[in-house]
């Protein structure tokens, strides 16, 4: 049995200042009752208006023929602020707010502001170093919470995010959208290639010096691999040059995935997935609707769809990887 914890006591820990700590053996993140709910209205605020997914998502939710599984959510505040010193993000915030606010959404000037205002919040700032700030201001608010890739710009961030989710009690969600591909459930289940046993996926991995190399772009390939192998990597080797990475993971279970990062030529998304009965291609990438959809029944539940644990395992990932490349490609075990 787990120890009841009061908020108190986690912050004397240091859980929110990203302490190593565990209750009776249990990672932090298992502190989260997964059958918790928490009462929310449907009023949706987002921070940061500095990618395409804001205007995707509040273009979708405020439709007047908004399909009906988003279950009436609405985008009704932003904050514009998002990324300010990464120019090819911070430069498309003026374009955007004025997209989102055709759609009837109220601009603010504080994060305090937006969540007077809203249920729930999608933070959307492309710059993963503001987001231990502005997540833990919506957490203390006990505000559902999906953050949009990268979840943070370090492994000790997402630490640090998730801490606070335990503390506050209050779920988060991070996900790629390529986690929700057309096809991918039959492939994972065995229903279509059995038991899978392998799999190579490939996407843009454009960097960022701010952030950590993999963080930035790459994480969608990344996370794309994992929903296909699931958690339980143990050693990680990179190959890198300028113009490609090839990240090799060793499963526990003695199954090998591999993530191609490219920054030449014409970008794109897939891979192949190995099976026991045979290969299958990965589907196309066909837009946001998808990963919408589960972020809506996360706000109804206050579940998320991927397990903390799998979460953090997919940072550890990458910043295995930037270890690797450090050390001329020797294997680096994940910790």
């Amino acid at each position: 049995m787990v120890t009841r914890i009061k908020r108190r006591e986690f912050i004397r820990a240091g859980l929110l200042t990203g302490a190593a700590v565990a209750v009776n053996n249990l990672p932090l993140s298992a502190l989260i009752n997964p059958e918790i709910r928490i009462n929310t209205g449907k009023r949706v605020g987002i921070i940061g208006l500095d990618t395409s997914h804001s205007v995707a998502f509040t273009k979708a939710l405020n439709a007047a023929d908004a399909n009906p599984d988003f279950a009436g959510y609405k985008v009704v505040v932003a904050y514009p602020f998002g990324s300010r010193t990464i120019e090819s993000s911070a430069s498309r915030i003026p374009d955007y707010t004025k997209e989102v606010q055709s759609c009837g959404v109220q601009i603010v000037s504080s994060l305090d502001e937006l969540l007077l205002a809203a249920d729930v919040v999608m933070l959307e700032t492309n710059d993963g170093r503001l987001h231990v700030e502005q997540a833990l201001k919506v957490l203390k608010a006990r505000k559902p919470l999906f953050i949009d890739k990268p979840l943070a710009a370090s492994f000790a961030d997402v630490k640090k995010i998730f801490n606070a989710s335990a503390a506050f009690q209050t779920p988060i969600f991070s996900s790629s959208a390529l986690r929700y591909l057309a096809g991918l459930p039959e492939i994972v289940s065995g229903k279509k290639i059995g038991h899978i046993t392998g799999a190579d996926v490939y996407s843009p991995a454009s960097i960022e010096p701010s952030h950590p190399d993999l963080f930035w772009y790459g994480i969608h390939g990344v996370e794309l691999l994992y929903a296909i192998m699931g958690p339980g990597c143990e050693y990680v080797t990179r190959v890198h040059t300028a113009e490609t990475d090839i990240v090799t993971g060793v499963w526990r279970d003695g199954r090998v995935g591999t993530f191609r990062g490219t920054r030449t030529g014409r970008d794109g998304f897939g891979g192949v997935v190995f099976g026991e009965n045979g290969q299958t291609i990965i589907g196309e990438f066909a837009g946001y609707l998808p990963l919408l959809k589960q972020i809506i029944h996360f706000f109804q539940t206050g579940v998320s769809p991927v397990s903390p644990l799998e979460t953090q395992e997919i940072y550890a990932f990458m910043e295995a990887a930037d270890e690797s490349k450090r050390r001329g490609g020797k294997a680096v075990r994940i910790r």
